[in-house]
C-alpha cells in the first residue's frame, strides 16, 4: 500500500487566496505579507466602495465607505504602498474591479514596471465583468455600451502586452448571491462571455488568427453554494457549455484554448448570523463541491471566514480559512485520483439537464439581442429578484431549511462570540480623515517630479490635466482606452479624476430595480402571516386618513447589494405598501428629499458595507432639520451589536440584521413602528388587551 502510494503522482493544488484589503494601503501591504508568510500561493485585493466606483476619498458619496470593504486605491502612491516590498513579476494577483478595472490594471502595471519588472510575465486578473454589476452587486458607472469598450480595450491591450494575464474574469458569483439558480448562473454568465467575445472580434483590434488567444484569456469566477451535489453538478455543465460554445461559435479548434477556467468563492451572504460557527462546515462542504471533481476543479480557491455575517473578519479568522484549503490540498489524499466521478449516472443526469436548461435560457437572451439588451429592459434583474423572492419564502416557510436559523434554533453559549464587539475587525473611522487628506496632499504635490529608485532623472510624464485632456479625447474617439489611462497613472490623475473624465463622456447609468416587475412570491391567503400584516397595513391607512401607507426604502452610500432591499421592497409591496425604491447610490440628502416629496409613513434604510454609523446618523439629522422627525427610520444590514445600540440611542427605531430572516415579520414590525409613531396601539397590544378583557356572553 505505501509503495502503491509513493508511486501515485499528485496534481498541483489549486491557487490559494484570501480576499482582503481593508483600511489603508500600508495596513493591508502588512496583512498580504504575512497572509503569504502563512502558505497563500496567490493575492486576492478587495478594494474599498469608492475605489471600485470611481470616486476619491474626499467626494460626497465617499462619506462612511472609505477602507471599509476593501483597501482605498486613489493614484499611483496608493498603489506602490499597497505592493511595496512584493515582487509583482512573481505573485498572481487578483483584483475583484469591474467599473474601474482598466484604471487598477494600469496602476498595476506602472508600478510592476516601477519594480523593473518584465509586463510580459506578469500574471493574475481583473474581475472587469460589468454585467453582474448591474444585475447584483452594483458597482457599475457608465452605461453598457461604453463599459462593454472598455472591457475590450483592455482584453486587445492585455492579449498584446500581458500575455499572462487574465483581463476578464466573468462572475456569477454574485448573481448566485442575488438570487440565481444554476441554470441562471450559468446561462447568463455564458451570454456575458458571448457579448464579450462578439465585441472583441467585432472590435477588429485582434486579428481572426490571433484570437484564439482571446478566449484562452477569459476565465470565470463562481459560487459555490452548500447543495454539494447540485453545485458540483454546475461546475461540469458549465465546463461541458463552454467547450461548446468556443468549438461551435468560435471556431477554436485548440482544446488548451477551450478549457473553462475558473476561481471560486464559496457562498458569503449564505453565512449565517445565529449560531456562526455553522459557517465552517458550510465553508468546507462548498468548497468540496468546487475541489473533488478533478474535470472540473477550481484553479483558484478563496474562503470567506466564519464570522463575515457579524462584520469584517479578523487576520486570525481569514488564517483559519486559508488553513481549511490547506488540509484539503495537503493532508488529504485528493489529489492523487482521477475524477471520481466519471460515469457517475447520476451526477451525468444531473449535469445533463443543466446543459439542456441552460441552453434554452442562452437562446432566450439571444432572442432579446443579447445580454446587453436583456440587462437594459429589466428582464434578467427581474428575473433574479423573481427567483430571490421565492428562495425567501421558502426559507421563511420552513420548506428550504437553514440550521440554527429556521430549525435547531436552540443552542450553548458560543465561546467564539461570547464577546461580539472583539469577535470582528473594527476599522477606526480616524484612518477616513487621514485618507481624505492624504489624498488632496497628492494633487497638491504630484506635478513634482517622481525621482526614480536607482536614477538621477525624474520620471518623464505630462501633467495629470494634460492626460486627462488626452484621455477625454480618447473616449470621444475609437482608439483603444488603455495607453491613455496608462499615461494618466504616471502622471498621477486620481481614481476620481480618470472616472470622471469618462462619466463627461460616457454618461453614468442606473441600472433597473426590478421591484415593479417581479411577481408575487408570498400569497396572502387566509390566516396566513401576511394576510394579517396586509389587513394591519389597510387598518393603519384607513385609520390614518390615507389611501395607502408609504414606505421609502433608501440605500444610502456606495453599497450597491441590493438583494435585501429589493426583498423588502416586493414583500411591502404585496402587503399593501406602496413603496418608494429609486435604486443604489444615493446620498442622505437625497433620501430624506424623496421621503419628504413622497411624504412617506416610514424611510428603511439598508447598508451593508458597514457605513451605517455615518450615514444613517446624517439621514436622522436631516429628517429632524426639515420637521419629519416624527417619521419613524427603520435599518437593516450586518451592523455589530454595539452599533446597534448606537444607532437605537440617536433615534432610529429599528435595527435588523441577518437572524431576521423573516421578511414579512420585519414588514409587520415596520407597521408596529408606524401605529407607535402614530400613538395607534401594536399587533402585540392588542392582543394582550384581548386576553386581558372579558368574553362577553349571549344566550
Amino acid at each position: 500500500m505505501s509503495e502503491e502510494r509513493e508511486h501515485r503522482k499528485r496534481d498541483r493544488p489549486w491557487l490559494m487566496r484570501t480576499y482582503a484589503g481593508h483600511s489603508t494601503a500600508e495596513a493591508s501591504n502588512e496583512l498580504y505579507r504575512r497572509n503569504l508568510e502563512k502558505g497563500q500561493t496567490g493575492l486576492s485585493v478587495a478594494f474599498d466602495l469608492p475605489t471600485q466606483t470611481g470616486y476619491d476619498p474626499d467626494h460626497v458619496l465617499a462619506r462612511g465607505e472609505v477602507g471599509r470593504v476593501g483597501v482605498p486605491v486613489s493614484h499611483l502612491g496608493d498603489m506602490r504602498r499597497l505592493f511595496d516590498g512584493i515582487p509583482l513579476e512573481k505573485m498572481n494577483t487578483s483584483m475583484t474591479i469591474n467599473a474601474t478595472a482598466m484604471w487598477l490594471l494600469a496602476l498595476y502595471q506602472v508600478v510592476a514596471e516601477e519594480q523593473g519588472a518584465d509586463i510580459t510575465q506578469l500574471s493574475g486578473t481583473t474581475q472587469n465583468d460589468i454585467v453582474k454589476e448591474y444585475l447584483s452587486r452594483g458597482t457599475h458607472v457608465f452605461p453598457p455600451g461604453p463599459s462593454l469598450r472598455l472591457t475590450t480595450d483592455m482584453i486587445a491591450y492585455t492579449v498584446a502586452h500581458l500575455p499572462k494575464w487574465n483581463p476578464v474574469n466573468i462572475c456569477s458569483y454574485h448573481l448566485q448571491e442575488a438570487g440565481a439558480t444554476p441554470v441562471q448562473e450559468i446561462s447568463y454568465a455564458m451570454a456575458t462571455a458571448i457579448a464579450v467575445l462578439d465585441a472583441v472580434r467585432d472590435s477588429g483590434q485582434v486579428p481572426p488568427e490571433e484570437f484564439g488567444r482571446v478566449v484562452a484569456r477569459i476565465s470565470f469566477f463562481v459560487n459555490a453554494g452548500v447543495r454539494f451535489v447540485e453545485e458540483m453538478c454546475k461546475m461540469r455543465a458549465f465546463t461541458r457549455i463552454w467547450d461548446r460554445v468556443t468549438s461551435e461559435r468560435y471556431g477554436i479548434t485548440d482544446p488548451k484554448q477551450r478549457r473553462f477556467r475558473y476561481g471560486v468563492q464559496v457562498n458569503s451572504l449564505g453565512l449565517t448570523e445565529a449560531q456562526p460557527e455553522n459557517n465552517v462546515q458550510r465553508i468546507v462542504l462548498e468548497m468540496l463541491a468546487v475541489t473533488l471533481s478533478k474535470d472540473a476543479r477550481a484553479r483558484a480557491v478563496q474562503l470567506p471566514a466564519w464570522n463575515e455575517a457579524l462584520g469584517l473578519p479578523r487576520p486570525w479568522d481569514q488564517q483559519w480559512s486559508l488553513r481549511i484549503q490547506q488540509v484539503l490540498a495537503h493532508e488529504s489524499d485528493l489529489l492523487e485520483y482521477e475524477d471520481l466521478f466519471a460515469g457517475s449516472h447520476v451526477v451525468e443526469a444531473k449535469v445533463d439537464a443543466l446543459v439542456d436548461e441552460s441552453l434554452a435560457e442562452m437562446a432566450r437572451i439571444e432572442e432579446m439581442g443579447g445580454v446587453m439588451a436583456a440587462v437594459e429592459s429589466g428582464y434578467l434583474k427581474s428575473q433574479l429578484v423573481a427567483s430571490h423572492a421565492r428562495r425567501r419564502a421558502r426559507i421563511e416557510s420552513g420548506e428550504e431549511k437553514i440550521i440554527g436559523v429556521n430549525c435547531y434554533e436552540s443552542t450553548e453559549p458560543s465561546p467564539l462570540t461570547a464577546d461580539l464587539d472583539t469577535a470582528i475587525l473594527t476599522v477606526d473611522p480616524a484612518g477616513e480623515a487621514a485618507t481624505v487628506e492624504a489624498v488632496k496632499r497628492w494633487r497638491e504635490t504630484r506635478d513634482e517630479p517622481f525621482w526614480r529608485e536607482g536614477t538621477r532623472e525624474p520620471g518623464l510624464h505630462p501633467s495629470a490635466e494634460q492626460a486627462l485632456a488626452a484621455l477625454r479625447q480618447a473616449a470621444a474617439g475609437d482608439t483603444n482606452l488603455m495607453e491613455a489611462t496608462l499615461e494618466c497613472a504616471r502622471a498621477g490623475v486620481t481614481t476620481g479624476e480618470w472616472a470622471g473624465a469618462l462619466r463627461e463622456v460616457f454618461g453614468e447609468f442606473r441600472a433597473p430595480t426590478g421591484v415593479s416587475s417581479a411577481p408575487v412570491a408570498v400569497t396572502a391567503e387566509e390566516g396566513s402571516e401576511l394576510a394579517a400584516v396586509r389587513q394591519q397595513v389597510e387598518r393603519t391607512a384607513e385609520e390614518l386618513g390615507v389611501g395607502k401607507l408609504r414606505l421609502l426604502v433608501g440605500k444610502p452610500g456606495l453599497d450597491g447589494h441590493s438583494n435585501g432591499a429589493e426583498q423588502i421592497a416586493v414583500r411591502a409591496r404585496d402587503a399593501g405598501f406602496e413603496v418608494v425604491y429609486q435604486g443604489i447610490r444615493l446620498t442622505p440628502e437625497e433620501i430624506v428629499s424623496a421621503a419628504l416629496a413622497e411624504d412617506v409613513h416610514c424611510v428603511g434604510l439598508s447598508i451593508l458595507s458597514g457605513s451605517h454609523a455615518e450615514l444613517v446618523p446624517d439621514v436622522l439629522e436631516r429628517m429632524r432639520k426639515a420637521g419629519a422627525a416624527d417619521v419613524p427610520v427603520v435599518v437593516g444590514g450586518i451592523i455589530p451589536a454595539a452599533d446597534a445600540r448606537a444607532l437605537r440611542e440617536a433615534g432610529v427605531a429599528a435595527v435588523f440584521t441577518p437572524k431576521d430572516f423573516g421578511i414579512t415579520r420585519i414588514i409587520g414590525r415596520i407597521v408596529d413602528e408606524i401605529r407607535t409613531q402614530h400613538k395607534l396601539d401594536t399587533r402585540d397590544e392588542r392582543s394582550e388587551r384581548d386576553q386581558m378583557e372579558p368574553l362577553e356572553v349571549t344566550s
